[in-house]
């Protein structure tokens, strides 16, 4: 295959860029799945082991965008696989969505997710015509929260005591932008 000339390309940014997942990230998908800290931030709950089986076919049926979660898995410039991100809970009616992401362990801390909340929040807003980003994150989840912040995210609540894990209830953190404040949003930082 020839080489690709990325300098035009929508996917990507000065640091990262997103593609679509490949059968053969099963096994970064395996990986994360011990990494229960992370996966409970995530999911909000313990989940059971992770199977080479399962880990292949998510990899398999999240390959080719067919899914109603649009699944990408984001590298560095170097190509080397830092984590993943999925734009998901599509409302066309009423112009909704939500964001899913998670980065690898040994990735984290480099802006790489904010980064690629970025990318979405742009194709989301300025290709799909959406209008409102929902998402919500776990209370202790900091990161998270710091990085909803830092895309411009206003914290519209609290949902009190809605998941149980390791023990107790924990609130989640209710987040919302719409595409007008993403814009302002985007206007301050450039």
């Amino acid at each position: 295959m020839r080489d690709i000339d990325y300098s035009n390309y929508f996917w990507q940014d000065e640091a990262i860029r997103l593609r679509a997942i490949k059968p053969e990230d099963w096994e970064n998908h395996y990986i994360n799945r011990f990494d229960t800290p992370a996966r409970r931030l995530l999911e909000c709950a313990v989940e059971l082991p992770p199977t080479i089986t399962e880990a292949k076919s998510f990899a398999e049926s999240f390959s080719d965008f067919s899914a109603n979660r649009l699944m990408f898995t984001i590298e560095n410039l170097n190509g080397e696989n830092v984590g993943g991100i999925n734009l998901n809970s599509i409302d066309e009616r009423n112009g909704t969505f939500s964001i899913g992401i998670q980065i690898d362990r040994d990735h984290r801390g480099n802006g790489y997710g904010t980064r690629a909340v970025n990318i979405l929040l742009k194709y989301a807003f300025f290709e799909r015509r959406l209008n409102k980003f929902n998402d919500s994150v776990l209370e202790g989840n900091e990161a998270s929260v710091a990085m909803m912040k830092k895309v411009g995210c206003v914290q519209e609540g609290v949902r009190r005591q809605v998941f149980y894990t390791n023990g107790r209830y924990f609130n989640t953190i209710l987040f919302g932008l719409t595409k007008d404040e993403y814009v302002e949003h985007l206007s301050k930082i450039n």
